[in-house]
């Protein structure tokens, strides 16, 4: 437990950011309340009880002020093309773990690309997407593998009843698509390629009791970042139902609505995992409420594990090369149902 740890949570009074304060809360940790907009800090300040401290990715001081005496910092404000690298760069000086909630592929990738060497020479922890996307899937498609090595493809399938999004998604799906000049990304031989022709309609045999639905193929999520960073899988090929995709793109859908004590929305989800060796298979299934609240357990209990030295490695790294993905998984029992299908 957070034995009265103080993690700085930059991004605090969004949407994602108020579920990551009050998890911390929960766990024992005192989270310091950072972000860009003082106002929204004095009233979540006011509401919580804890200390605010205002900060810029324009103003590295401010950012060094934020991060001053905490164990560790989680990233929750984007779009993260923005401000993924100066919060790594403050974790840095401040010799302290960052984690960030990052689903913008092009950000994941840019810390892998940027800040690889440079962590692990200084044994930081330095992880990217350790959330719903990304981290969630990669920890399934991980535990799934088991004892293999290699696989030849790894299918991620996202079942959502909908998807009402935030602004911050909103924001980010904006600053990705300007990044690949309106095109869309895959993973496939081995590395990203950008296409511009229309992603493919199929049928994904969800199990019970959603059973088979039409999805968007080639709907990519970061988990064609998260995967292939340490999983010699060549292909990484994500999956969306229809009705979530239209949900997310119209621009109508209203944000999230809470609907229990815990604020969360009425959205469930299933993520259907795959992996493929030859001619076997094995399966990992994960069922759940609301994508962004679920969101905040998944980074609160990385920190955890980070800080009460329960990792694998140094470095940038992804969830399931960091951490024992079927013990995580387990930890996880209050907030997501898994199986494994081996």
């Amino acid at each position: 437990m957070g034995s009265g740890l103080t993690v700085t949570v930059f991004g605090a009074y969004g949407h994602t950011g108020r579920f990551v304060v009050a998890q911390l809360r929960e766990r024992g940790f005192v989270p310091v309340l950072s972000g860009r907009d003082a106002d929204k800090l004095r009233v979540l300040a006011s509401e919580t009880g804890f200390d605010a401290r205002p900060a810029s990715v324009e103003d590295p001081a401010s950012l060094d002020r934020a991060l001053s005496g905490a164990a560790a910092v989680i990233n929750c404000a984007g779009p993260f093309a923005t401000t993924a690298a100066p919060v790594i760069e403050a974790a840095l000086r401040a010799g302290i773990p960052y984690l960030d909630v990052a689903a913008e592929i092009e950000a994941n990738a840019d810390t892998f690309a940027h800040f690889t060497d440079r962590a692990r020479a200084a044994e930081a922890v330095i992880v990217p997407a350790m959330a719903f996307y990304g981290g969630l899937g990669d920890l399934l498609a991980t535990a799934a593998m088991g004892d293999w090595t290699t696989a030849d493809e790894a299918h991620i399938a996202y079942g959502l009843n909908s998807w009402h999004p935030t602004t911050g998604t909103r924001t980010a799906g904006a600053v990705s698509r300007q990044r690949r000049g309106g095109g869309r990304v895959v993973y496939t031989n081995g590395r990203l390629e950008h296409r511009h022709d229309d992603a493919p309609t199929l049928q994904w045999p969800f199990p019970d009791p959603m059973g088979p639905r039409a999805v968007i193929g080639e709907f990519t999520m970061a988990d064609v970042v998260t995967v292939p960073s340490h999983l010699a899988i060549p292909e990484v090929r994500t999956y969306m139902t229809i009705e979530a995709a239209r949900e997310v793109s119209a621009p109508d859908t209203p944000t999230p609505a809470a609907v229990d004590e815990r604020g969360r929305s009425a959205q469930t989800f299933l993520v259907d995992v795959l992996v493929r060796s030859g001619d076997t298979e094995r399966r990992a299934v994960a069922r759940g409420q609301d994508i962004y609240a679920v969101t905040a357990p998944l980074v609160v209990e990385a920190v955890d594990r980070i800080l009460t030295g329960r990792t694998r490695t140094v470095g940038v790294a992804s969830a399931g090369e960091l951490f024992d993905a079927p013990d995580f998984l387990r930890a996880l029992s209050s907030h997501i149902s898994v199986e494994l299908r081996p």
